[in-house]
């Protein structure tokens, strides 16, 4: 099945079975591996990308879903020399990141997050993240990350 649709801001078209998730489509029809398998179930929040802006988990998703829509994963929020942004700085000047596993998935609930609530508090990191799970780091210096870009954000 022909698949078209925008990838991180290009035009992608390819040729795919009709029945793999979206996260396959991902890691193994277009090599992007920054989106992670985890639990395939919907429950950890590894392979969270964003759909014409909505997160979701990519796990969820059938590839023949985003015909003519708009993805964006993990490679597509860096800045355009492809450098980290100021959300993926602030992770790791505050430490938030041990193994990396669930980073990328944290980075895009944290994206989706920042561009609904721009001025998010504690509470609103906590339940922007509550769909992600981390076995390393405990979430406080991932809080501290996010509230720090989102100080960036609203602030300057």
């Amino acid at each position: 099945m022909l698949l078209r649709f925008i990838l991180n801001d290009r035009d992608v078209s390819v040729d795919a079975p009709p029945d793999i998730t979206l996260l396959a489509l991902l890691r193994d029809h277009l090599g992007l591996t920054g989106t992670k398998k985890g639990c395939e179930v919907g429950e950890c929040g590894a392979c969270s990308v964003l759909l014409d802006g909505r997160l979701v988990n990519s796990c969820m998703v059938l590839a023949p879903q985003v015909g003519g829509r708009q993805v964006v994963t993990i490679e597509g929020i860096c800045r355009p020399d492809g450098t980290p942004n100021d959300l993926q700085e602030a992770f790791i000047d505050y430490g938030a990141v041990q193994c990396g596993y669930c980073i990328p998935g944290m980075i895009m609930s944290a994206v989706a997050l920042i561009n609904e609530n721009p001025d998010p508090t504690d509470d609103d990191i906590t339940a922007g993240l509550a769909g992600n799970l981390c076995r390393c780091t405990g979430y406080a210096k991932i809080i501290e990350a996010v509230h720090a870009a989102a100080d960036e954000v609203h602030h300057g």
